[in-house]
Order: C-alpha cells, then sequence, then structure tokens
C-alpha cells in the first residue's frame, strides 16, 4: 500500500529533498508552494523517475484562509493523506524595529499559523481514523533562550517545537505520531532568503538537505518526539554550554553570529 504524503514548501531545499526520499518508498504525495511552475517541474521528474502520482496544489501559506482551502481540496479530491509534513518556512534577519510589518507578519503566518491549522486539521482525521505520522519541521533556534536580529524567527520555531512535543504527549496511544525536526548547520536557499549570507552563522551551514531530509523522514517512520539533525563540532560543543551559560552571553553570541 502507498502511503500518500503532503509536503509543505516542497519546491525547493528541505522541501524538495523530502518529496524525492519519499517517492524514493514509492509513495504518492501532494506537493505545496507557491510557485506553480517549480511544483509542476518536481512533479514532472518524480513521476518519470518513480513511477508515483505527484498531485499539485500551489498555494501562498502567508494568507490567513491558506491551510482550510488545502484541507478542502484534498477532500474534495477524496486525496487520503497519510503523513502531514510542515515544512514551508520564512525566516528573515534584521533589527525587530527595523523591518517592516508584512515582513514579520508573513513569516508568523507561514511559520505559525498555517503550520498550526494545517496540524490540527489534519490531526482531526488522523486520530479519526487511528493512523497517520506528522512531521513539523522547526530548528535548533528552538533550542536557544532567543534570537536577536532574527527574533520573530527564534520565537516562532520555539512556538513549534512547544506545540509539537505537546501533541505528541497528548496523542499517545491513538496510532498517531508528531515529530520535531531540528535542522543545525543546513545549507539551502535560507540563508540568502534571510539576507544572512555573510554571516558568521551562514558559514555553518554545511550539511545538505539530503541528509537533514533523511533524518526528519526516518525520525518520521519511527515515531521519535524530536530530532537534532547535524551540528558541526564547534555547533555541538556550543549547544552544551546554553544551559550553563548566562543568558546575556548567550544573546551577545547570538547578534554576533547574525551580524
Amino acid at each position: 500500500m502507498k502511503e500518500t504524503a503532503l509536503i509543505t514548501g516542497a519546491s525547493s531545499g528541505l522541501g524538495k529533498a523530502l518529496a524525492e526520499i519519499h517517492a524514493k518508498r514509492g509513495g504518492d504525495m501532494v506537493v505545496v508552494a507557491r510557485s506553480v511552475d517549480k511544483l509542476n517541474e518536481l512533479k514532472k521528474n518524480l513521476e518519470q523517475n518513480y513511477s508515483v502520482n505527484v498531485y499539485v496544489l500551489p498555494k501562498d501559506l502567508s494568507k490567513f484562509e491558506a491551510a482550510e482551502e488545502i484541507h478542502d481540496e484534498i477532500s474534495r479530491e477524496n486525496i487520503e493523506i497519510d503523513y502531514l509534513i510542515n515544512n514551508a518556512g520564512l525566516g528573515g534577519q534584521g533589527y525587530f524595529h527595523e523591518r517592516t510589518m508584512a515582513q514579520d507578519m508573513n513569516l508568523i503566518m507561514v511559520d505559525i499559523i498555517a503550520l498550526t491549522k494545517l496540524t490540527k486539521l489534519f490531526l482531526r482525521d488522523f486520530v479519526k481514523r487511528g493512523s497517520g505520522k506528522i512531521l513539523n519541521v522547526s530548528s535548533t533556534a528552538a533550542l536557544m533562550p532567543a534570537g536577536p536580529l532574527q527574533s520573530v524567527y527564534y520565537a516562532a520555531k520555539s512556538y513549534v517545537t512547544a506545540l509539537s512535543d505537546g501533541i505528541w504527549q497528548e496523542i499517545q496511544g491513538t496510532g498517531v505520531t508528531i515529530t520535531t525536526l531540528m535542522p543545525g548547520g543546513m545549507d539551502t536557499g535560507f540563508a540568502k532568503a534571510s539576507n544572512l549570507e555573510n554571516t558568521i552563522l551562514a558559514k555553518a551551514m554545511t550539511f545538505t538537505p539530503e541528509i537533514v531530509a533523511q533524518d526528519g523522514y526516518e525520525a518520521m517512520l519511527r515515531g521519535d518526539m524530536e530530532v537534532i539533525s547535524r551540528l558541526t563540532p564547534e555547533q555541538e560543543i556550543w549547544f552544551k554550554s546554553v544551559p550553563t551559560t548566562p543568558k546575556e552571553i548567550i544573546l551577545q553570541q547570538i547578534f554576533d553570529m547574525q551580524k
């Protein structure tokens, strides 16, 4: 039996890598992103290479009604989703008071509102059916006390991790699982899109999306609560020191890395 995955942010980076991993396993999928051209190209490649069915669903997740529209369309098409992969996310570097209202509201809509809505809508279906898996993509940013120069992004990822972990406990025994993927140093288009290209943080992004996607996908299949994927040796040392380091020092270090 083929499992069908719904993957948001599937047109590039980590989302595209997750789509290919799922296709290699013979799974069908619904792919969501803003660019219909990129989604159609992905559909063509996956269907030709892996003999799977790919349903293209172009949608802007910064729109408040997007999640409901996705769920409604999938219901009308009688597509049963087995795996929900909430990968879509926005970042953005800059001083909070200087970033535009639209930039931060769009980030909140995609990283928090759309993810929460999709999780709620499909989790209801999964629990009722007694099966299903959810993978919510967060970040190791969620392990930090805060993220100066990416304050809204860090707060959003803390929310994603806390939400997913809470749900993980709530759904024990239902046959449904939820997993949080927290990538470390991953080299995607995120640094460029977030204006982080020339920062110390960007230079630590060395691991490919394919490696991180494999870690997250396998953790989802196992039903793990969390998976931290691919820290550099320097990052491992730094993360271990966070609990015992004064918050003021951690915030200064993060600020310096993201300037």
